[in-house]
């Protein structure tokens, strides 16, 4: 299963850097990151509506969009994996993680989305989202394959 992750904003190198980058080197599932730049213009409105279009055109076609949101589900890291695990055995063959800039997801993303998650109920920066994204892909993994990694 291939996995893709859109988000808005460019990472730049440091700590959230190092971390995105050692847990998808570990990950056997091949991840692209596709960054798009920040929406520009005069009013939180106009920028959705510029990211929203460069999101979409980050997203490559025929894959299962997951979007990354407070107000999405909160699943606990087992729940997660079952989920991958039932995309990947139903044949998703790409999955799409988006991520939002500052003001959040479009409707026109989140009504395509197969669903909406949550790192937890609150707000956190962009480029920590990655990082914490790509260490709970890697925890589903090793869930999913016996790896002591995880712990209960």
């Amino acid at each position: 299963m291939k996995i893709t992750i859109a988000a808005v904003g460019r990472l730049r190198s440091g700590p959230a850097k190092t971390l995105f980058d050692d847990y998808t080197k570990r990950l056997k599932w091949p991840v692209t990151l596709r960054e798009v730049g920040n929406g520009r213009g005069s009013s939180a409105a106009e920028r959705l509506r510029n990211e929203t279009k460069a999101l979409a055109g980050a997203i490559p076609k025929g894959a299962t969009v997951v979007g990354l949101d407070e107000a999405g589900d909160q699943l606990s890291s087992r729940k997660f994996a079952a989920r991958l695990e039932q995309w990947r055995d139903g044949g998703v063959k790409e999955l799409a993680f988006v991520i939002g800039g500052a003001d959040g997801l479009a409707a026109e993303i989140t009504a395509d989305a197969a669903r909406m998650i949550a790192l937890g109920p609150q707000t956190w920066p962009h480029f920590l989202v990655r990082a914490m994204l790509a260490e709970q892909l890697y925890r589903a993994y090793t869930i999913l394959t016996g790896h002591p990694y995880h712990r209960e």
